[in-house]
Order: C-alpha cells, then structure tokens, then sequence
C-alpha cells in the first residue's frame, strides 16, 4: 500500500515476477483496493493478505507503531517474525519499515545498528555500498560490522570468493579524514580483508567489492549519483532532434546507450536489503515503477536462496 504509485504499481510488479518465482506472493493490503488492480483469477502463487490500515509516506514511525496495529507495514512484519513469509519488500514509508522491522524482529546478536545495502554499478561488475540509509548516526565500530555484512552480501548476491572492502573517505592516505574516519580505519585495518580508503570517485572507475561509510554520507552519496545518472540520460534525449526526418539517423545511438540505461537506472536494481536483524526487509525506491518491484521481488528470492540473513549470523563473530 505504501509508494508514490502503490498499489497499482506494486501490485503489476507483483503479477509479472509471479511467475518467475518458486515461491508464494503475499500481498499484504486493503482487500477491496487491492481488487481493482487484480484479475479475477489470482495466480496460484499470489495471495492477498487483509491490513485495514495505511502507514502514510509522511507519517513517523514511532506514532504509527503506536496507533496502527493493523497497518500493512506491520502485518507484514509480523507474517516474517511468525514465519509465514520468508522476506518483506516495501515501497513505503522507509522510516516505518526500518524502525517496525527493528522493534519487531530485533538485530542479530553481534549487530548493533542494522545497514541498507545498496548495489551500485561501476566499470568492474559493481559494488555494494553501506550503510545507505539506515543508521546516520553510528560509532566507527559500526562501520566494522557493515564490513561484515557486506562481504555476506557480496558472497551471496554477487559471487565475489573473497571480497573487499573499503572506506569511503576523503583521500587514500590513512591520515585523510575526520576523526570518525581515522578511527574506523584504525579498526577496520586490524581485518585481512581491508583495502584501505576510497575516494568517491574512485568507487566507479575502480575495481571495489564493499564500500562502508555511515547512513548519511552514503544516502547523499547515492541520491547524488542517481541525480548525474538521470541528468546524463535526460542529455542524451535531448540531444537527439525532435524533427522525423533527422531523428532517423539517431536510432543506432539507441544500441549503445541501451546499456548505459539499464546500468543507471534505479528500476534495474528493484530493491536495496536492511542487514542486520532477523528478518529480510527489502527497501524499494518510493517512486518505484513495475519493473523495479518486479526486480525487487527477484532479488528477495536470491537473498532467500542464498539464505543472506543466516550468512551474516554465522559471519558476524567469526570473520576476521
């Protein structure tokens, strides 16, 4: 229920990654809302979850903890705590899924602050950045355990053997940054697999595997890049002439910029997950289309198949 385009968009994501997927698709909303964007004939994997109550995309989280019980946000919590349903995916109040999946499922033990993992592309195959929106206000020793779950995150989602990781800092030198940045590579330096500082421009023409930094430099960092991504785009488009008779001569450039697009485009990714606590809470874009529900639901499933959230239990204490 929750999105700039819910429910219609969420649910015609929904009925295009239905078949595509091994498992049952709960959604979770006001049954007769949720009606008019259904066929008659539900797909066999596809099942409607009843919640009479909205969390609204402006609302704080602890008041509609508080005041809506049956809100979609948290009846769907609740089915992943009582194991009916093996993930949540939201494109809803991001505050509200993060604090009710928090309260609800509580973090795994050795986890302190939980971090919204976020693939980003880069010139060697891409890199997963965190924290990008979960905890802005951290210790460096946070920063250690988003290393942690970020190599669990590469291993299962991107197939790296043995990923690295790097801190998001000023210059590459140890002695650049503030004081929390020297601090968290002061940690993070005693681990095998730190490969030092990198500097944001950097992580996209460099080869990189994880990339920490705290929530609320890498949320400015990822709503910067998406920002030159889409101005990048809009260039292109404007740059082929409105005219018929001369617009035809633009038509190969489409075949080497449909690459470019699907690279930057926000869609592709679908979803970005909360690591950290027991349970797997997918946080899509608030402007999410079809397209990036339906990758968002896919990318749950591999998560699921991978089982991301007991590798981070297992990895937590014991990755040196």
């Amino acid at each position: 229920m929750g999105g700039d385009h819910a429910p219609g968009a969420i649910v015609e994501g929904a009925l295009i990654a239905a078949p595509l997927l091994n498992r049952k698709l709960l959604l979770v909303g006001k049954p007769d809302v949720l009606a008019h964007h259904l066929p008659k004939t539900l797909p066999s994997n596809i099942e409607v979850v009843p919640a009479a109550e909205t969390v609204e995309m402006d609302e704080k989280p602890t008041d509609a903890y508080r005041k809506k019980k049956n809100s979609s946000l948290l009846v769907a919590v609740n089915l992943v705590k009582e194991g009916q349903a093996g993930a949540m995916v939201s494109a809803g109040n991001t505050g509200a899924a993060n604090s009710f999946s928090l309260l609800v499922w509580r973090q795994i033990p050795g986890i302190h602050r939980p971090a919204i993992a976020i693939r980003l592309p880069n010139r060697h195959g891409g890199f997963v950045l965190l924290d990008a929106g979960a905890s802005p206000d951290v210790d460096p020793e946070h920063l250690v355990e988003f290393a942690v779950m970020g190599r669990a995150y590469a291993k299962a989602l991107m197939g790296r053997k043995n990923p690295k990781v790097h801190l998001l800092n000023i210059g590459e030198e140890p002695s650049k940054g503030n004081a929390f940045a020297k601090q968290a590579f002061n940690l993070l330096q005693q681990k095998s697999w730190f490969a030092g500082n990198i500097e944001g421009n950097d992580i996209y023409r460099k080869h990189c595997d994880v990339v920490v930094c705290d929530a609320f430099v890498g949320n400015v960092l990822l709503k910067a890049s998406e920002g030159v991504a889409e101005m990048i785009a809009a260039f292109l488009r404007d740059a082929v002439p409105s005219k018929a008779h001369v617009r035809w001569m633009y038509y190969p450039v489409k075949w080497v910029t449909a690459p470019l697009k699907a690279q930057i485009d926000y869609a592709e990714r679908g979803g970005a997950p909360l690591l950290g606590l027991n349970g797997l809470c997918v946080i899509c874009h608030g402007r999410s289309n079809a397209k990036a529900i339906k990758n968002a639901l896919l990318m749950t499933q591999t998560a699921l198949d991978n089982e991301l959230v007991t590798s981070i239990r297992d990895t937590i204490n014991s990755d040196d």
